[in-house]
């Protein structure tokens, strides 16, 4: 590997700002906020808008709409006759 040409691989905060969840992972992003983690250390902060923790699909509270029928309107105008 050449020297000096990969970006910093750290350890980072993300934090949801929708249900104020937040986790410790390893990352490469630049920021140039910090937080103050549980174990007393202070890490790089990213604020995400959606994580798995508040993502309808990982909640389980997704719901699929059907707006305006139409989806039997294509069945209808496909269907075999």
């Amino acid at each position: 590997m050449k020297p000096d040409i990969h970006p910093s691989y750290r350890q980072v905060v993300f934090q949801d700002l929708s249900s104020d969840f937040a986790f410790l992972t390893r990352s490469t992003i630049a920021t140039k906020e910090t937080v103050k983690w549980e174990d007393g250390n202070e890490y790089p902060l990213i604020k995400v808008d959606i994580s798995s923790h508040s993502h309808p699909f990982y909640t389980g509270k997704q719901k699929t709409l059907d707006v305006g029928g139409r989806v039997d309107k294509f069945r209808r105008r496909y269907a075999q006759k």
